[in-house]
């Protein structure tokens, strides 16, 4: 084995065991020393921009998310404004738009690096994400700065650097009303020093694509662009593809000269390659080793996939040659209680959830991804279409991006796209959510221009934009200008869409916005805000319905104005060929936009759209997708549940979410009789989708006159040839008894640590009575406390009212439950965490 060969080699095993290969790499070779990565994770702290202050710091770890820890109030982002969006004329007070909590101001964070020498080789700073209008300075001397919040960026910072210690600056500001959500505060992400030498590969430099994928073999072609080269300068690469279990699977060295700025490029073939997709998420890794004259100068490892995307007229979206629906959510940045500090193990988490319901692709709305969520959903194995902004060149907040839309644009767009191309879960690009633009004249030539860009730095990818103004864009040019059509809800006219558009397929880039709080139900008879009384539980469906106490149904049957019941959307995937699938809105709950309850309505400060609650506690709603979506394991879910006191004899419908096609339905051993799911085959509706009372019974099984008596319910599902295939059987609770503790098990955890983001344990705490049985409506105030080989992390509870703080060790259950997160700890042994609660025994649990 020749020397570089050796050092190959080893920068190979350094993927796998470690970064501290790479120096090991170039000492066996008595070679240049190869590039060095510093994860910064410990900078102080003020909330002003008064970097040159002797006293009045706090240290704090990155990420940092300097505005949760609150405290809540209506004061943080009282706006009075008209949604121009949502259809409103008049401005009118909306309360907890952006989340009740202080994000708006100045905030500077500071710390200091030491530098051996200045003398050959480039220092690059690499932030990840820095909430908002960040100004870097160096020694004192600004030296760059970043306006949007959302993305990544570099600067290099070498020539204003001297050897010894460097102070580095990081100045930031929120203005008010400049976001529609919570947007976070500070270094939310990694910051990293990045160490290269003279001749060097760019950050996010290397490009991998797979031009032909067949059966037996891949043609990987890899583009390697250098800086610090000297024109017509001849250098050596060498490359090496790994497989996921570290192998070399394909190898190829070439002499290449540097003309023009023109990047090498060097074609490989991987015999009988392992395709990418959710099912079987394969990656490989290219290492290339830069060398010249026989000595090594740089080396980069570079991860990708081998897989196909097409979207295809009249056939829909195709994933290595196999037409699929895709099952996608969409996500806020915020992690609910952790605020916008991102942290892989709490984005793992997320993830694990909805691969278990059938959820198989993420859209970033509206803004560009944490690396960390890329990097797994590369690994877990799902689609992901990052998005780049909410807004271009006209308004939708005062101070929102469209400020710096005409100037940064390009660069932001650049930035997403070259982070993220190698990345196989990418299957599209997304260059904006319900932009103001898609009305103006001129809207279409800015996508087209903003689509030109991601062509040209990712040609291997097509490109959306989420539209909600159907009229406007099918008429206007605008929605013809895009590579996939993506509407915002209006699944009703899909068909109208696919006429009229030459693409003729169509994606719902955001769909449903059904809202709802778990573990309450408002019945029939139950007058709401307005004095409207539902009759009987076909009158429970309403948009935008409000209800005395600010809380939504879990009946998943309130959505709002602009939108519908998740069954509507279900039909359209399973009744066109030509749609590629759709993302919902959202997976989670996340902070701000408490949508009906956002005007006059303090203190609602969080979402109610999403499928899984802000505590990261399922809702009913998550059954629903789950019974639809996931094919691999059955669903059987009831709601509500049968804790009623003071309603006995009244009517409480109870509904099935299923993945059998029937069952049936006992109350106290008595059977209500048998539902069986509506089988009518979607070509007999002609290209219209039925009414939603007939779509439900598609989707749900219901028993509409189902009468309150205390005992249980239990319903039996039947396979399609209708033998009992499941149960399940809720009863009515006792007297609350004693807490409960439930640890979220991982299949993920300990699969990787990164610097600043420790590992998390998410724990149920519940309410039951003596038998076990849970106690749903329990709202007494829990406190917490871990001990041994971990910490308090966190609190939350789910309502999207609780004011009550996110990191203080107690908070009052909602709907009987709630979620506390344990930051596990570096030694060995497990960590002991006790709930406790005035009238109830105690719990406790060891996590590992």
């Amino acid at each position: 084995m020749n020397k570089f060969s050796t050092i190959l080699s080893l920068l190979a095993a350094a993927i796998f065991f470690g970064e501290g290969m790479q120096a090991n790499a170039a000492e066996a070779g008595k070679q240049a020393p190869l590039r060095k990565v510093t994860t910064l994770t410990g900078w102080q702290f003020r909330k002003d921009h008064d970097w040159k202050a002797s006293e009045g710091w706090e240290n704090v770890k990155i990420p940092h998310d300097w505005a949760i820890s609150g405290p809540f109030s209506i004061e943080n982002d009282l706006q009075t404004v008209a949604v121009v969006q949502n259809g409103e004329k008049e401005a009118s007070q909306k309360t907890g738009r952006s989340g009740g909590l202080p994000y708006m101001g100045k905030g500077c964070y500071r710390r200091n690096i030491d530098i051996e020498t200045v003398d050959g080789g480039r220092k690059i700073l690499l932030f990840d994400g820095a909430m908002s209008e960040a100004r870097i300075l160096v020694n004192g001397k600004e030296v760059f700065e970043w306006p949007y919040g959302y993305n990544s960026f570099n600067c290099d910072i070498t020539e204003a650097l001297k050897p010894g210690s460097n102070e580095i600056a990081v100045l930031l500001e929120n203005r008010p009303f400049s976001s529609r959500w919570y947007p976070g505060a500070g270094l939310y992400r990694k910051v990293r020093l990045l160490e290269v030498p003279d001749v060097h590969i760019p950050v996010w430099g290397t490009f991998v694509t797979t031009p032909y994928v067949k059966d037996g073999y891949a043609s990987v072609r890899i583009s390697i662009p250098v800086e610090g080269a000297s024109e017509g300068e001849i250098l050596h690469f060498n490359t090496k593809i790994l497989d996921n279990k570290g192998i070399a699977v394909a190898e190829k060295e070439d002499d290449r000269a540097i003309c023009h700025g023109d990047p090498a490029v060097q074609n490989l073939t991987v015999e009988s390659p392992e395709l990418w997709s959710p099912e079987n998420p394969a990656l490989y890794t290219a290492v290339t080793l830069i060398s010249r004259n026989g000595t090594a100068l740089d080396s980069c490892s570079t991860k990708f996939g081998i897989r196909t995307v097409e979207f295809i007229a009249d056939k829909g979206f195709f994933l290595n040659g196999e037409r699929r629906i895709i099952k996608g959510v969409c996500m806020h940045h915020d992690l609910g209680p952790l605020g916008s500090a991102v942290n892989s193990s709490a984005l793992r988490h997320q993830l694990e959830m909805l691969k278990d319901m059938g959820c198989d692709a993420i859209r970033t709305s509206h803004n560009m991804p944490a690396e960390e969520l890329v990097e797994l959903c590369d690994e877990m194995g799902l689609m992901i279409m990052p998005e780049t902004f909410d807004e271009w060149d006209v308004a939708k907040c005062q101070n929102g991006y469209h400020r710096f839309f005409n100037e940064w644009a390009e660069k932001d767009v650049v930035n997403m796209v070259r982070h993220f191309r190698n990345s196989p879960s990418v299957i599209l690009w997304s260059i904006g959510n319900e932009v103001p633009t898609q009305w103006t004249k001129e809207g279409y030539k800015i996508a087209s221009w903003l689509q030109d860009i991601c062509h040209r730095e990712d040609p291997t990818r097509e490109v959306t934009c989420g539209m909600d103004q159907f009229d406007a864009v099918v008429n206007n040019g605008f929605a013809a200008r895009l590579d996939v059509p993506g509407f915002n809800y209006k699944p009703r006219r899909y068909t109208e869409a696919y006429g009229k558009l030459p693409q003729n397929l169509i994606l719902g880039s955001e769909t449903a916005s059904t809202v709802s709080s778990r573990g309450i139900y408002h019945l029939p008879g139950e007058a709401d805000s307005e004095g409207n009384v539902p009759a009987g539980f076909p009158d429970l469906r309403a948009a935008s319905r409000r209800h005395p106490g600010n809380q939504s149904s879990s009946y998943d049957t309130e959505f709002c104005y602009w939108s519908n019941i998740p069954d509507v959307d279900f039909a359209a995937d399973e009744a066109y060929p030509w749609m590629a699938g759709q993302f919902v809105w959202t997976g989670f709950d996340y902070l701000g936009e408490p949508t009906p309850y956002d005007t006059d309505s303090w203190p609602n400060h969080s979402s109610m759209f999403g499928i899984i609650d802000l505590a990261s506690i399922p809702k009913d709603r998550y059954y629903l997708y789950r019974s639809v979506w996931n094919t691999e394991s059955p669903t059987l879910h009831i709601l509500p549940h049968w804790t009623w006191p003071g309603k006995e004899g009244r009517n409480i419908p109870v509904v099935v979410y299923t993945s059998y096609p029937s069952a049936e339905l006992f109350i106290n051993g008595v059977s209500q009789g048998i539902r069986k799911k509506s089988v009518q085959d979607c070509d007999g509706w002609n290209g219209i989708l039925p009414s939603d009372e007939v779509l439900m019974d598609r989707y749900r099984l219901i028993w509409q006159d189902a009468v309150y008596c205390p005992g249980e319910i239990k319903v039996v599902a039947y396979d399609g040839n209708g033998r009992p295939a499941a149960e399940e059987t809720i009863r009515t609770a006792g007297k609350p008894y004693s807490l409960k503790l439930t640890e979220f098990k991982s299949a993920w955890r300990h699969c990787g640590h990164i610097e600043g983001q420790p590992e998390l344990i998410y724990v149920n705490v519940s309410v039951v009575d003596k038998e076990g049985n849970p106690v749903p409506c329990d709202s007494r105030l829990v406190n917490v406390n871990v001990s041994g080989n971990g910490s308090f992390k966190a609190v939350a509870n789910g309502d999207p009212a609780c004011l009550e703080s996110f990191f203080k060790p107690s908070m009052h259950l909602f709907s009987g439950q709630m979620t506390v997160i344990v930051e596990a700890g570096k030694s060995s042994g497990p960590a002991v965490l006790e709930a406790s609660a005035k009238g109830l025994r105690k719990a406790v649990i060891e996590v590992d």
